[in-house]
């Protein structure tokens, strides 16, 4: 499992920002996720040295992935890696995620077992569901691209569905939890919000993400009485129904 390193000014914006990313995945499936803050905890500052000795704590073999506040927290982790050993440095990658959305992002990623790149790439879609609720008017600029779903692919798929009764619609958390029941498994996983359940056929095709993200499954704005439909194939398809319907008994883990 890759680890996480947090460069920021600030020591109590960082451990906010961590408490916040592990609320969405369990004790046992956590990845490391370590701060490198401030000059001390009440200093404002980057220190190198400290981004250095971070990065060692937090790699296990698998990578480490940096999340930076701002742009001079760049310059001294980009120097921190230069401070550690080769091997282990060809092993960081300091993302240009958001700070929190990109964290929780990655940390949701990280537990479910996916790779370093896995989980850059996750971190920088940490915008993508308030980018799709608010809008971009200054246009959709050098965005990672989501991955192209073939709604004519003919292989056999199973079908589950949900209406969500959570008061405040599938929130970051539980949204966690839904990719997290299907990120480790060998599925193709497609969700889609088929609105509620009185509303009707939609004339159109619903939107559809993929389901093992996160921060994709946000973008849907599934609301309390909305329909969440996910198409699922694969080896794992039938582990990925149960997986499902375990969690939407127990509420999306909001119980």
């Amino acid at each position: 499992m890759i680890g996480l390193v947090v460069v920021s000014h600030s020591w109590p914006l960082a451990q906010a920002a961590i408490e916040l990313a592990l609320e969405m995945v369990g004790d046992g499936r956590a990845p490391i996720v370590l701060p490198a803050a401030g000059l001390d905890e009440t200093t404002l500052g980057t220190d190198a040295a400290a981004i250095a000795e971070a990065l060692e704590r937090a790699d296990s073999g698998d990578g480490v992935l940096v999340l930076v506040d701002l742009g001079s927290a760049v310059l001294s982790a980009e120097l921190a890696v230069e401070f550690v050993d080769p091997d282990l440095a060809e092993r960081v990658l300091i993302s240009p995620a958001p700070l929190v959305e990109g964290l929780v992002a990655a940390v949701v990623a990280a537990a479910a077992g996916r790779g370093l790149r896995d989980c850059d790439a996750e971190a920088r879609r940490g915008l993508a569901a308030k980018v799709a609720h608010l809008g971009d008017p200054a246009g959709p600029g050098d965005t990672t691209q989501e991955r192209v779903i073939d709604s004519a692919a003919v292989e056999p798929e199973l079908v589950f569905t949900s209406v969500i009764d959570l008061p405040d619609g599938l929130h970051a958390r539980p949204a966690a939890a839904l990719a997290g029941a299907v990120g480790d498994l060998d599925v193709e996983a497609y969700a889609s919000n088929l609105g509620p359940p009185t509303s009707g056929p939609s004339p159109t095709q619903p939107e559809e993400v993929d389901a093992g993200s996160a921060m994709s499954l946000l973008t849907l704005g599934l609301r309390h009485g909305d329909t969440l439909h996910v198409r699922l194939r694969g080896p794992d398809a039938d582990a990925a129904l149960a997986a499902l319907q375990v969690l939407a008994a127990a509420r999306f883990g909001e119980q």
